[in-house]
């Protein structure tokens, strides 16, 4: 079965007015910084004083990643490609792929994997939101598509090597979730609930279809689904619901998807890939849920940095994230699940 979609990219329209503060000055020296919005939305920066993350490591079950782009090259652990390769892997996670001739859309994994961890104060770039934490380069996507087998064998090989969380910013198109329900497709939910059992979180994207539930894999049981919110700290307009019968989800940055690069979401491209659009060669502003999902899996790692459990950590995510306009906690509503995930709330959270 074919995923035929990655949850990125952005649709031309008329620019929305933002409306949001300007954001602090900022403590460390990433050019892009005070570009990234998101990071002040979920309060990142607070979170630092108290984890960073440091050796959780995050595999970004992808397109793969430059390998050699300056921001993520320090931050990256052994990783494995299963495009083409049967159920073994034939490679080491990097974007080119086993031919070695990249595709239109594979710069997507590397995006993801800034946003989740990109290194942090080392005066080029970007920012992440786990400044300390380490990148597993898991390739399961070729062009903009993949296999359930392949995302699933990209899953277990995360779990099986040291990944504490697995952020899977992809997805199948609305209408799957019945394949999985009726037991037509089994790989990618055993495949969580693998990773469920070596105590992995596995943090998926809602979909970008305006659908009323999430998508599978975040559809699945244990897997928890992100919504996207735009810098207004409002529902994206692209943005699938978080529904699902769990009601595992949250919501977190992932741009507005309009004409504007910065009410997108800026963080690394492989090298020379920028858009000439947004005028940065190694750095470019995509939006999608594919965005919102690796704040989520990088909150996710300064929670296992302090030693929590899994339940903890899923727990935690939810009863802190804080539904915008109302300020609740512990609120679920459909468009945005139990709310935008708060970093600084999170790591100040007991560890029950």
């Amino acid at each position: 079965m074919v995923m035929t979609r990655l949850l990125a990219g952005t649709v031309a329209a008329a620019a929305l007015v933002a409306v949001a503060a300007a954001p602090a000055q900022a403590a460390v020296n990433d050019p892009l910084y005070n570009k990234q919005w998101g990071l002040q939305q979920i309060r990142a920066e607070q979170a630092w004083a108290i984890s960073t993350g440091s050796n959780v490591v995050i595999a970004v079950v992808d397109t793969g990643v430059d390998l050699r782009q300056p921001d993520l090259q320090s931050k990256l652990v052994p990783g494995a490609t299963f495009v083409d390769c049967g159920p073994a892997s034939c490679g080491d996670g990097d974007w080119r792929g086993p031919d070695g001739e990249p595709d239109a859309g594979d710069e997507h994994g590397t995006h993801v994997a800034g946003i989740a961890a990109a290194a942090t104060g080392n005066g080029a770039g970007v920012a992440g939101v786990a400044p300390d934490a380490k990148i597993m380069p898991i390739k399961v996507l070729e062009a903009g598509s993949g296999s359930f087998a392949d995302i699933a064998a990209g899953i277990r090989y995360a779990a099986d090597h040291g990944a504490q969380v697995v952020n899977l910013s992809l997805g199948a198109l609305p209408g799957s979730q019945a394949l999985t329900l009726v037991g037509l497709e089994s790989d990618v939910t055993e495949a969580i609930a693998y990773a469920q059992t070596k105590g992995v979180a596995v943090i998926a994207a809602a979909g970008n279809e305006t659908a009323p539930l999430c998508d599978t894999p975040a559809w699945e049981p244990g897997a928890l689904c992100v919504t996207a919110t735009d810098r207004n700290e409002l529902k994206a307009w692209y943005s699938n619901l978080g529904v699902k019968t769990d009601l595992k989800a949250v919501a977190a940055p992932g741009g507005a998807g309009l004409v504007n690069c910065d009410d997108d979401v800026w963080s690394s491209v492989p090298t020379g890939t920028g858009s000439a659009t947004c005028g940065q060669g190694d750095y470019d502003a995509y939006a999608g849920t594919s965005m919102a999902t690796p704040y989520v899996s990088g909150v996710a790692a300064l929670l296992f940095a302090q030693g929590r459990s899994l339940d903890n950590v899923y727990s935690v995510l939810m009863s802190t994230a804080r539904t915008p306009v109302v300020g609740l906690r512990g609120f679920y509503t459909p468009a945005y699940g139990w709310g935008i995930v708060d970093a600084q709330a999170a790591v100040a959270a007991p560890r029950t």
